[in-house]
């Protein structure tokens, strides 16, 4: 057997070039891209009545996404080892300390192929006192198009959909998604 005579450095360069640029322009893509967080999804639900949730949480009551009609009600989809579920849960926190009081807005979380004693660990160290589903989460993320954590519906204080966010949300971006949706009601 014998071995192979390593490449000239001009024929080397001429492989190694075209893949340098590859790589450089598809670095440059990711960087250009629109970012992870607040990023809003097309969804064949926006301006439909939300699915229904009827659902057991994790402290045994009931949640049930219709006795939320009169308030903004977002869905969050999330895993406790996801990391921008991690990331998002402060913004989340925020939110519903804000509007959560008053009736204005609430959040319910949905968990993704999680233990119950994994999602109480998460929110006590994360903090977050709303509703959490932990069984038949499946058949929820089927219902609501939901491919992968995390994501986030938004439910008009109507039931409507108004809103599918995907790659974690901030509270800006709530607020920004429910004023808009105000702003479009108020001028019909």
């Amino acid at each position: 057997m014998t071995a192979e005579a390593p490449l000239p450095p001009k024929r080397a360069l001429w492989i190694v070039l075209p893949l340098a640029v590859a790589m450089a322009l598809f670095i440059l893509l990711l960087a250009t891209r629109e970012p992870a967080v607040d990023r809003v999804d097309d969804s064949p639900l926006v301006g439909r009545l939300a699915p229904s949730i009827v659902a057991p949480t994790i402290d045994g009551d009931m949640f049930d996404l219709d006795q939320q009609r009169g308030r903004f009600v977002v869905v969050n989809f999330f895993a406790t080892t996801c990391v921008p579920c991690r990331l998002e849960h402060p913004e989340l926190v925020d939110f519903q300390q804000t509007y959560g009081p008053s009736g204005f807005a609430n959040v319910v979380s949905i968990s993704f192929d999680d233990s119950e004693a994994n999602i109480r660990e998460f929110f006590s160290e994360f903090g977050g006192g709303w509703p959490v589903i932990a069984t038949d989460t499946g058949s929820l993320a089927v219902s609501f198009g939901v491919a992968a954590v995390p994501e986030s519906i938004i439910v008009a204080d109507t039931g409507e959909v108004i809103a599918k966010l995907v790659g974690g949300i901030t509270k800006e971006n709530l607020e920004s998604v429910i004023g808009r949706f105000q702003q479009a009601e108020a001028d019909t």
